[in-house]
């Protein structure tokens, strides 16, 4: 048996041959089956001969990805046949081979030594730290053959499969039980925290909501609708028209929002509509029913904490996953349709709403109104978001790939990619090499795990990241504008 020769043979098969939407059933995946197959059969006490035998059918046991994807194994069995009695074989090795490559089939099946340790070898990855990686690897490749597979029954099925699977061989026990019960865990807690996002109203979601709407109510009442003082966005708006109107306050936010409401179904999401719905009915009763004091009529004192208290009630509901404002719902409906960013709708927006304070009630009234606003605007910021500041963060590294692989999986972040060289050091200016440059965006908190990530795969890797000051699309959170 030639079995140096045999590797190189398919392992260059499989490299140049297999699609490249095998993200996981792949020339390394193979690899690394064979480097798990004789560190097992090892520590297993195996004789040379098989040893031999399991080496071959770790390097045949996903040939049949060549040609098909569904019964694979069948098919690998076939190229066995084919392939080994050029390296050397005898008709009964190649049979050996082929029972142990059928072993591997789902649900795992070994009927001997062999076997037991070529499965253990093919799911080993399940008791490591690169689970994640390996099981989105898998994900992607199941996604691209049925796309109706979502997120929550994929990691619903590896739960599963993990909760049922058992290593067949001693050392794989010992070797791999504990790190895949962690990954059991981890998977758990994430499948539970999957769930729990997705109740539309999951009690924290529902306090968060009252207190927002009970502390803006709060700001309104106690300080801004007795001194005639104004708010920017939608607030400001129905503050105007019950000053101007002397029409209640709480039917004119009911009645200004409703619209956006219905907006916010095709902009954002109806479970955002229905959310945000219910908060402007509840802020309409708070603001009817509610006998809220008033607290000062020293103006700076009202444009500050007027501003403080409206800003936290506002940022508390969007935590909540709604708004008491709809202004940003307009100008992101305004955006997509105009060459405007949204910063510039709404402070167009604003613009309109303080000139028409200044020009009915004075420079003075509209000026504290700006301040009122500004407070309000940074509160909300500090609330939704408080230091988690959008970062670009740079990274340049001869190891890109797996570092790629790692942002999008782990950190769940969108990558851009660009075509770069790198080298052109003092005294090696001729010394250059290709290189993928890769930007993402996180917030500061995310910065120190993604450092960690990039240098673990490597030490040598740049990194330089500069401040986001606005993001439109990809798959961030938007920044909320008050």
């Amino acid at each position: 048996m030639d079995l140096q020769s045999l590797q190189l043979f398919i392992l260059d098969k499989l490299q140049t041959q297999l699609p490249a939407w095998l993200t996981y059933h792949n020339a390394e995946h193979t690899s690394m089956v064979i480097q798990h197959s004789v560190e097992l059969g090892k520590n297993e006490g195996l004789n040379d001969d098989e040893l031999a035998l399991l080496h071959t059918a770790a390097i045949m046991h996903d040939t049949g990805f060549l040609t098909t994807y569904i019964n694979h194994e069948e098919v690998s069995c076939d190229l066995s046949r084919d392939f080994l009695p050029q390296f050397g074989y005898s008709s009964a090795q190649i049979e050996a081979v082929c029972e142990i490559i059928m072993s591997t089939k789902l649900p795992q099946s070994p009927h001997n030594h062999l076997s037991d340790i070529l499965c253990d070898a093919d799911v080993y990855y399940l008791g490591t730290d690169d689970y994640t990686l390996y099981a989105n690897r898998l994900f992607r490749e199941l996604k691209h053959k049925d796309e109706n597979i979502s997120n929550d029954n994929w990691l619903k099925k590896q739960l599963d499969f993990l909760k049922a699977h058992a290593y067949f061989t001693p050392s794989a026990k010992e070797k791999l039980d504990d790190k895949k019960h962690a990954n059991i865990k981890k998977l758990g807690h994430h499948h539970h925290d999957t769930q729990y996002k997705h109740n539309d109203f999951s009690f924290s979601d529902v306090l968060l909501m009252i207190f927002g709407v009970a502390t803006a109510g709060f700001a309104l009442k106690g300080f801004l609708v007795p001194n005639n003082f104004f708010d920017g966005g939608i607030t400001g708006i129905s503050l105007l028209i019950h000053d101007i109107y002397h029409i209640n306050l709480a039917f004119v936010i009911i009645a200004a929002n409703l619209p956006l409401i219905v907006m916010s179904i095709f902009v954002a999401s109806k479970r955002f509509a229905i959310k945000t719905l219910v908060c402007i009915i509840l802020l309409g009763i708070c603001l009817f029913y509610v006998p809220y004091p008033v607290i000062t009529s020293d103006k700076l004192l009202i444009s500050i904490f007027g501003g403080f208290f409206l800003g936290v009630g506002i940022g508390l509901t969007m935590r909540g996953g709604c708004a008491v404002d709809g202004i940003e719902v307009l100008a992101l409906y305004t955006w997509r349709h105009t060459s405007f960013t949204i910063s510039e709708i709404v402070l167009a927006l604003n613009i309109i709403i303080f000139s028409i304070a200044a020009f009915r009630y004075g420079m003075e009234v509209s000026l504290y109104s700006m301040l009122t606003y500004f407070t309000a605007s940074k509160t909300v910021d500090y609330v939704v978001e408080g230091i988690e500041a959008y970062t670009g963060v740079t990274i340049i590294s001869g190891n890109s790939e797996r570092i790629k692989e790692r942002l999008v999986n782990e950190l769940s972040r969108g990558i851009t990619v660009y075509k770069g060289e790198r080298g052109f050091l003092p005294g090696k200016y001729e010394v250059h090499s290709e290189v993928d440059i890769i930007f993402t965006v996180i917030t500061r908190l995310e910065l120190r795990r993604l450092k960690n990530l990039v240098y673990a795969e490597d030490p040598k890797a740049f990194i330089f990241a500069s401040t986001i000051r606005e993001t439109a699309g990809g798959i961030l959170k938007r920044r909320p504008s008050h």
